[in-house]
């Protein structure tokens, strides 16, 4: 099992104290139980994994809290996301009995 990761410094060290690798990972670990590493291990390997992740840090404040808001609704009507030629990305549930249109919710 292999697996490949992006770490950034949100606080970077100044360079006149450089921290070692290995004591900067096992600091980082410590930040989380043995369950959850494994699941950001297991998920990582997920292809585009780390491509998916960056968009989402990149989406605006507004855009990330729709999304966040249509992913975290409760509803067992399967999705179903269009992306429009003009690069809006449009997400919505279809509705059983409405001939398979849906309403739609849009993220920009």
């Amino acid at each position: 099992m292999s697996a490949e990761s992006v770490i950034y410094y949100l606080n970077r060290q100044p360079g006149s104290e450089p921290v070692e690798d290995t004591e900067w990972l096992f600091s980082a670990l410590g930040q989380f139980t043995g369950a959850e590493l494994r699941e950001l291990l297991y998920v990582a390997q997920e292809p585009e994994f780390f491509e998916l992740m960056r968009g989402l840090f990149a989406l605006s404040d507004e855009s990330r809290a729709a999304l966040l808001e249509f992913l975290a609704d409760s509803d067992s009507r399967p999705p179903k996301v269009v992306i429009e030629g003009d690069g809006r990305c449009v997400l919505s549930r279809i509705a059983p009995g409405e001939n398979g249109k849906a309403s739609l919710k849009v993220v920009s």
